[in-house]
């Protein structure tokens, strides 16, 4: 796991994805341990630690600040999503 710098919602390496969440989303800290579980590489970004970033979340969240929004390599994003969703968005 690796912290992004940047606010702009860059896409992931294939195989991975980038996860906007906070400390406290116990939908976050769930799905962090199923990626490691699955061995899915992902990079997260504290929306919090890192404010600018929370615009993204809300623009792909009709306003709202829902975390996790998860980003996939090809650009597209999925809020809250399962592991299933992951590893199926990933072709894993």
């Amino acid at each position: 796991m690796t912290a992004a710098p940047s606010a702009s919602p860059q896409a992931p390496a294939p195989g991975t994805v980038t996860m906007y969440s906070t400390t406290w989303c116990g939908y976050c800290r769930r799905l962090r341990t199923q990626l490691d579980s699955a061995g899915i590489g992902y990079t997260v970004v504290d929306i919090e630690e890192q404010p600018e970033t929370a615009a993204f979340v809300e623009q792909v969240n009709g306003g709202n600040r829902t975390v996790p929004t998860v980003v996939f390599p090809d650009g597209t994003a999925a809020t809250n999503p399962s592991l299933a969703d992951v590893k199926e968005r990933l072709g894993s």
